[in-house]
């Protein structure tokens, strides 16, 4: 399988992580990040939660600071939409990408992706594409119980010592999630493994993104 470094000769220099509740980014990407921090910590990362609050807006902030750790340049936006209700609530979570338009101009953005049963999940990824049109964009995925997982065709092969730092922060990271019966190491940690195998990893992980566009230069 060829390789292709993330924007190729450009630096890498911003990158938006959306999510639409406290843990999916730790789930769809968690991997990614760690090692993105590990290997550029001179990145500078904007972190956005669009629904958290109480308990669940405290575990957010504490779980982007442990992924974040080593970075000189990180901020962390948590809005107070509900969940469940996204979609009932257009106006004012479009309002809410508008200012985060206005704020970052990223080079890469990792969001949901479009084809997630979930219809928070579904708005934060439609609202992504609306609002940046011309920037590389990644949609990562959340296994769940409505099994919509799809066919990735971006993969990032991640070493095991990243994976099991993943899969640990997120068992610490949100006590309010441990008794859903999906909210399990063994599903996080499995995924991880089927994308390692279908990307042939040579250390038999990976996370998985579909990108629906991408330019290539021939020069």
């Amino acid at each position: 399988m060829h390789e292709l470094s993330l924007l190729g000769r450009r630096p890498l220099r911003r990158v938006l992580l959306i999510g639409a509740h406290a843990d999916d980014i730790e789930i769809g990407c968690g991997a990614t990040i760690l090692g993105l921090v590990r290997e550029h910590p001179e990145v500078e990362v904007t972190w956005v939660v669009l629904g958290a609050t109480g308990a669940r807006e405290l575990e957010a902030r504490a779980s982007a600071v442990t992924f974040l750790e080593g970075l000189a340049v990180a901020d962390v936006v948590i809005y107070a939409f509900p969940d469940g209700f996204f979609p009932y609530v257009g106006g004012d979570v479009k309002a809410a990408f508008e200012e985060l338009k206005a704020q970052v101009a990223p080079d890469v953005i990792f969001t949901h992706t479009r084809h997630d049963l979930h219809q928070d999940h579904r708005i934060a990824c439609e609202l992504t594409w609306n609002t940046w049109r011309e920037t590389l964009v990644l949609e990562y995925e959340i296994p769940k119980y409505d099994g919509d997982l799809g066919s990735p065709n971006v993969f990032v092969p991640t070493l095991p010592e990243l994976v099991e730092a993943k899969v640990a922060n997120l068992m610490a990271a949100f006590p309010s999630q441990r008794d859903k019966s999906w909210f399990d190491a063994e599903v996080f940690r499995g995924l991880m493994r089927i994308r390692g195998m279908e990307a042939a990893s040579p250390s038999g992980y990976a996370e998985a993104f579909v990108c629906r566009k991408l330019s290539l230069a021939v020069t």
